[in-house]
């Protein structure tokens, strides 16, 4: 990824969507509610309903690479003009304030980068406990995951080489490269993410599935056996 100019203190919140037509109106809103200039990028995969549409609509910046979350974000990164990038899942919303949090947790020296602890958008005592163990997991291991919204100064992005190109495990592997640059900062606002998995499969069959994936990819299984595993 080549050195370009950009926008001191300007955060590029960077949303890959595959046909998020129901969600992304509200992921963009959390966005630019910020009372500080804030870009939105969107980096379509190729949807064939009106995720784009209303994006542009919006006022993000729309653009168009083939399906794949990694390479969806690192054009995103690409296209940016913040110096601090933040990436967001289409069904995610940001907490209030989120744009003077992350500068804040930016500022030591010592940071490489951050995420926000983990919330879900629904109701139900069920999603409270989910929560908790999501969040507890995330502090005893010091590795949260991509739909916590990471965030990093856009020279240690590029410095840590960008998201790999693999079709899972994306966020991990990324992390891992950030924390060889400092330690990584979870803050204690939370994001609010869809409840849609969960609901799919449940709660107790969704856990145990993600924590399989995370242990087969420690294992050394490859990103695409696993990839073909969790989708299918």
């Amino acid at each position: 990824m080549p050195d370009r100019l950009t926008a001191p203190h300007l955060i590029s919140v960077i949303i890959p969507t595959l046909n998020e037509e129901d969600f992304i109106e509200r992921s963009i809103k959390s966005a630019f509610r910020s009372p500080e200039p804030v870009e939105v990028i969107v980096v379509d995969g190729g949807s064939i309903d009106r995720t784009t549409e209303k994006a542009a609509r919006l006022g993000a910046l729309v653009f168009a690479c083939k399906a794949s979350r990694a390479r969806q974000m690192n054009h995103g990164a690409f296209k940016a003009k913040g110096d601090i990038l933040l990436f967001l899942h289409a069904d995610t919303i940001l907490p209030e304030g989120f744009e003077q949090a992350v500068k804040e947790a930016l500022k030591p020296s010592d940071v490489s980068a951050g995420a926000f602890s983990f919330g879900v958008d629904a109701e139900g005592m069920k999603y409270r406990a989910l929560e908790r163990c999501v969040n507890l997991r995330c502090r005893i291991l010091d590795m949260p995951y991509g739909d916590q919204a990471i965030f990093v100064k856009q020279e240690q992005f590029e410095r840590a080489k960008a998201y790999p190109d693999i079709p899972i495990m994306e966020d991990v592997e990324l992390l891992k490269r950030l924390k060889q640059q400092g330690r990584l900062v979870i803050l204690p606002q939370r994001i609010k993410t869809s409840a849609r998995r969960w609901e799919r499969l449940g709660i107790l069959k969704t856990t145990i599935l993600n924590q399989f994936i995370r242990l087969a990819w420690f294992a050394g299984i490859s990103p695409n056996c696993l990839a073909k595993w969790y989708y299918s």
